[in-house]
């Protein structure tokens, strides 16, 4: 079953809230889903100690050992398998990079989000090459306007169109609703309409943006 890596060498990028929305889009659609929270402050792990009845399940891996056995347990069982990974480079994300049927690449629209993602990209690919294999890879752009792109979004978006990066047609917007689910612990389809704004909105991105994962990981699996 598809394991999706979530990465970025730079903090506070995305990778969590972009993991937490995504799997548990899926879960509620009804597919099986596993987190792997390999981020050593655990968030997600953190979420999951409240009180959503979201189906999700989410499982520690902060080391290399304990990952490789947890991933091959759920991706044997679940339908999608999410790894939030830590920040640094390290053997349990070279690990995970290997196993990965596609790669998350969150970024926010600046040029040290970019510069940081070119990293990642180049980590990708040397990993690949390390085993004489192609890792699928998208960036994705987090907390963005919903309403009009900036002249900055705009000129990262044209750098990395001409460097022929993939990307994501849909971005994770900028939305109250997406930091609440950390702080209430809870899903998008839990929270209370008349405490969080543009709660609507956020579950109708939130739910493109599954679609065009679920597409993307459907046309690898023909092309296999």
């Amino acid at each position: 079953m598809p394991v999706i890596a979530v990465a970025n060498p730079k903090g506070g990028a995305g990778k969590s809230t972009t993991t937490l929305v995504l799997a548990t889009t899926l879960a509620r659609q009804g597919a099986s889903v596993t987190i792997l929270d390999c981020d050593r402050n655990q968030p997600i792990a953190g979420w999951r100690s409240g009180t959503s009845t979201n189906p999700v399940v989410v499982d520690s891996a902060t080391d290399e050992e304990t990952f490789k056995a947890k991933l091959d347990l759920h991706r044997t069982k679940q339908q999608f398998v999410f790894v939030d990974l830590e920040g640094t480079a390290s053997r349990l994300m070279s690990r995970a990079l290997f196993r990965a049927h596609l790669v998350i690449i969150p970024i926010q629209a600046s040029p040290t989000d970019a510069e940081l993602a070119a990293r990642a990209i180049h980590l990708i690919k040397d990993e690949g090459e390390s085993f004489d294999k192609v890792i699928p890879y998208r960036v994705l752009f987090t907390r963005t306007s919903p309403a009009i792109p900036t002249k900055l979004e705009k000129a990262i978006l044209a750098q990395l169109n001409g460097g022929e990066i993939p990307l994501f047609h849909n971005h994770l917007n900028e939305r109250a609703a997406f930091k609440s689910m950390f702080y209430h612990q809870v899903d998008l389809t839990e929270l209370d309409e008349s405490e969080v704004n543009g709660l609507p909105k956020a579950r109708e991105n939130a739910i493109q943006l599954a679609g065009e994962l679920i597409n993307l990981v459907t046309e690898q699996e023909k092309a296999a």
